[in-house]
């Protein structure tokens, strides 16, 4: 039987862009888990930070479907489903295949290891896209080639490093995205643009990140609130870009507790955060364009308003495209 390694390996990559954004501190991560026969027992992601990681969840779901055992679906934390794995597997998956974009974790930190997890139950063969370069949790290749796994290395590298990128960033640095939303005409005016579902997702982007920059113009016309209220979530900080520092306090973002705004007319202040989102037009993409890492675009099925995303000599890679409720969302970097 002829196996297409990446058809599994893209699975997994589609299901991990779909958090990408919301996991922060730690990185998106996609598993398939495939039978000895090419069947497909599951295919999941890493949804948040302190949760089960992609492995987990996707072992989860292949125990589950193999059994039947309803039991492991009441199971939440991570410890609490790696316990339960090890105790009931019955070398369940002693030949299946697992495909992971992120070589899995060899150390126990808000979650087990999910290389010694792997390594416990047997598992035949591991295909892994990118290393993990995170001192604390590297190494998880190496505890599986200890207990008679097979790993293979670097499927689909490219894709899965791209993925993992804003993860890296925030081990040395920062990581800057762009975030706009616009009509099939290119319009960001006149009024409400995205689907409730991708507005919800948004909330959840800034439920995790540490500041959120938009420009004064924005901020009086549209007299936005900035928060994660759609998710429970909490508020980012905030900075605006303005050359004047005199705002009308009534508008909302203003009034928003646990969150300090600042008036500044450059972007030094993003400096000192980790997970920055970018929200804007045309103009804040200009003044933004050299410390944005990737870009985040809403397309939502409808015309309308006036005033058009407008740049010019600019091409893009779209790193991943999907369809959320009515719009389409790219996650896209600059060539």
């Amino acid at each position: 039987m002829v196996i297409d390694h990446k058809f599994y390996m893209n699975l997994a990559l589609k299901e991990a862009w779909k958090y990408q954004g919301l996991t922060y501190p730690n990185p998106a991560v996609g598993c398939t888990v495939v039978s000895e026969y090419g069947e497909i027992l599951s295919v999941e992601a890493h949804h948040k930070a302190g949760e089960p990681h992609a492995e987990v969840n996707a072992l989860k779901s292949a125990y589950h479907k193999l059994t039947k055992d309803n039991e492991i679906l009441s199971l939440e934390s991570s410890v609490d489903i790696h316990s339960y794995l090890i105790n009931n597997h019955k070398d369940i998956f002693k030949n299946i295949t697992i495909y992971t974009t992120l070589e899995p974790c060899s150390h126990f930190g808000k979650t087990p290891s999910c290389a010694s997890l792997i390594a416990n139950l047997g598992v035949k063969k591991v295909f892994v896209g990118s290393y993990d370069t995170n001192k604390i949790a590297k190494n998880g290749n190496v505890i599986l080639s200890e207990n008679s796994i097979e790993v293979h290395c670097e499927l689909m590298k490219k894709e899965c490093d791209d993925l993992l990128y804003p993860f890296e960033k925030f081990l040395d640095d920062k990581f800057v995205f762009f975030k706009w939303a616009q009509r099939l005409n290119a319009t960001t005016d006149n009024g409400t643009i995205s689907s409730k579902a991708s507005r919800k997702s948004v909330h959840a982007m800034r439920d995790v990140c540490d500041l959120l920059v938009i420009g004064g113009n924005t901020v009086r016309v549209d007299r936005p609130r900035l928060d994660a209220r759609l998710v429970n979530g909490k508020a980012p900080d905030i900075l605006i870009l303005s050359r004047t520092k005199e705002f009308d306090k009534s508008i909302p973002l203003f009034s928003v507790e646990d969150r300090t705004v600042y008036i500044e007319d450059n972007l030094s202040r993003v400096k000192k955060y980790k997970n920055i989102m970018i929200e804007g037009t045309s103009k804040m993409y200009e003044l933004t364009h050299d410390i944005v890492d990737y870009y985040l675009l809403y397309l939502a099925p409808s015309f309308g308003g006036s005033n058009t995303f407008d740049i010019k000599d600019e091409k893009f890679d779209i790193l991943n495209i999907e369809k959320e409720d009515k719009d389409i969302i790219m996650w896209m970097k600059r060539i």
